[in-house]
């Protein structure tokens, strides 16, 4: 019997414009630490490898315009703090990229299975995707605290993957950021570019990219055909 095809989305500037609630929430931890304010612009280069590092890189940042006498943080400490100020917020601002929704309903509708992969902690995962009505689309999520490693490691991915009882050679990773496309490739598995999301730029000789979630269903069929 042929294992179904699989879609494993990242989620942060993958499925999720979620730039506005994590911005606001680093924020507020700044605030809280007497350290100044970051831009938007500044935190989106900080999203994809889970809450620890964005933190890590907001306070390093913020200290930074403090110079000497700025106070030392517990990073620890301060990514507890940070996730008691994001999870009430978790879709205040955030919403699913234009053309999402329609997107995994096409590719469900044409028989893949999908699963969600993401550097955040999965009860967040979750929740988002209940409070924007696409949950029961997912036939796994892997947040970045349901196994022992996260991206890049591969084993995440491939975790994920036998969540949803998929095969690596049947299973593509859609994402943004070097977390997934390391994930993918120590993994085995073909690898779509969200050229829409957070990333910087393609990794070097990507061949498969998308301009945006609606483009995303033709190109996964190409990449990998029934």
């Amino acid at each position: 019997m042929t294992v179904r095809r699989l879609a494993v989305f990242d989620m942060d500037g993958t499925l999720l414009d979620s730039l506005p609630d994590l911005a606001e929430s680093c924020r507020e931890l700044l605030v809280f630490y007497g350290l100044p304010a970051l831009s938007d612009t500044v935190v989106r280069t900080m999203i994809g490898r889970g809450v620890a590092v964005l933190v890590s890189k907001a306070l390093a940042a913020a200290t930074s315009l403090v110079g000497e006498g700025a106070p030392v943080i517990d990073e620890t400490e301060a990514a507890a703090r940070f996730m008691t100020l994001y999870t009430p917020r978790l879709t205040r601002l955030s919403r699913l990229f234009p053309g999402a929704e329609a997107a995994l309903h096409t590719l469900r509708d044409a028989g893949w299975t999908l699963a969600v992969c993401t550097n955040k902690p999965e009860a967040a995962a979750r929740e988002i995707l209940r409070a924007l009505e696409v949950a029961p689309l997912f036939a796994a999520v892997g947040g970045g605290d349901s196994f022992a490693v996260k991206k890049p490691d591969p084993a995440h991915l491939l975790g994920t993957i036998a969540w949803a009882h998929g095969q690596p050679a049947r299973s593509v990773m859609v994402g943004d950021m070097p977390p997934d496309w390391l994930a993918a490739e120590g993994a085995g598995c073909p690898f779509l570019f969200a050229a829409w999301g957070y990333g910087q730029q393609a990794p070097e000789g990507q061949a498969w990219q998308a301009a945006c979630m609606a483009d995303v269903p033709a190109r996964l069929e190409t990449i990998l055909p029934v």
